[in-house]
């Protein structure tokens, strides 16, 4: 039988990040381990109240769950048949056990994620690093304190858009990707992406509500800039509605339920000819370097939720010029600091 054992930590963020949706100063995640004989599985739900989560409901799921994981940690559809029949959504929930049960199987053959999965570690992509919504004076400064990466992801929604984008081209080379969160209407966006065109964008993220498929559509056939799509896209369903709307789809662990859904959504996408991304919450190492061993099937990835906090408890994927260097120890190579 496998053991469950979990703890809640916090986050600290290094400066307040705001969304068009609010703005978050802590990220409290919750740890899981998961014991097999003599070795330990780890992994990190991250909740969001977005889909529906907060940490003492992945608390008690994880409760109701703990006699539910089974004797065999290679047997990892068996796990999610009996963690989707015991609980519905609680996407961060199943992440974790998920992670935690990759990093096992992984310690057990003594390989790392990526060999277990058949990928090549060299296919990584550049990690873009993202500048939450602030002054587009201060949006500029901080552009400039992260020069060190050549791709930048802006948060807009607000009525200041085109000025901090601006702002930002003023002093930065950098590519920029744009994201609103879900913070415009389909008029809106329109207007201001291609406004957008003529500071060398990269790509915009979700410019409207989830829901609003047609609103994705009207957009995209009123634009040149790629669109991409992330808070529209939680199942596997999702990524065939959203073929005719959208260029592309951001997959996140956290919202998809963990590294076994994000591999099939990620064929999925690419079987309706989709661009793909990779994308997360505010996360320790623990779960970006989990996202990131996926990422060299990926066109983008925006696994930076690390890079944002100030006390970070594990150390395992790096970025070096903008590129995910994965670790080579066995199972998710995390180690805590």
């Amino acid at each position: 039988m496998l053991h469950l054992n979990v703890k809640p930590i916090e986050l600290k963020l290094t400066t307040p990040f705001r969304i068009s949706r609010g703005v978050e100063y802590t990220a409290p995640n919750v740890i899981v381990e998961v014991t097999h004989n003599e070795l330990t599985g780890y992994g990190e739900a991250a909740p969001s109240g977005y889909y529906g989560e907060t940490t003492q409901t992945v608390q008690a799921c994880f409760t109701l769950l703990a006699d539910h994981l089974g004797d065999d940690p290679f047997l990892i559809d068996d796990l999610h048949h009996r963690l989707d029949s015991n609980i519905r959504l609680n996407p961060s929930v199943k992440a974790a056990i998920d992670m935690a049960f990759y990093d096992l199987m992984g310690k057990l053959l003594g390989v790392p994620l990526y060999k277990l999965l058949g990928l090549n570690p060299e296919h990584t992509p550049q990690t873009s690093f993202t500048i939450g919504i602030d002054s587009p004076k201060e949006m500029a400064k901080k552009a400039l304190l992260a020069k060190d990466y050549p791709i930048l992801k802006i948060k807009v929604g607000t009525k200041h858009d085109l000025d901090i984008i601006k702002a930002i081209r003023d002093v930065s080379a950098a590519i920029i990707r744009v994201d609103a969160n879900t913070g415009w209407t389909p008029k809106e966006a329109i207007k201001k992406i291609n406004a957008f065109e003529f500071y060398n964008i990269e790509f915009v993220e979700q410019p409207v509500p989830a829901h609003d498929l047609a609103g994705l559509k009207m957009i995209r056939d009123n634009v040149l800039l790629p669109i991409i799509a992330d808070e529209s896209c939680v199942a596997i369903e999702d990524i065939s509605r959203l073929s005719e709307c959208v260029d592309g789809i951001n997959f996140k662990l956290m919202k998809n339920n963990g590294i076994r859904n994000v591999f099939k959504m990620i064929q999925v996408a690419r079987a309706h000819h989709l661009r793909v991304m990779l994308g997360c919450m505010i996360e320790s190492s623990l779960a970006i370097t989990a996202a990131a061993h996926l990422t060299p099937l990926v066109d983008y990835a925006d696994l930076d939720g690390n890079l944002l906090i100030d006390n970070d408890p594990y150390e395992g994927v790096r970025v070096e010029h903008g590129k995910l260097v994965l670790p080579d120890g066995p199972g998710l190579g995390v180690k805590a600091r």
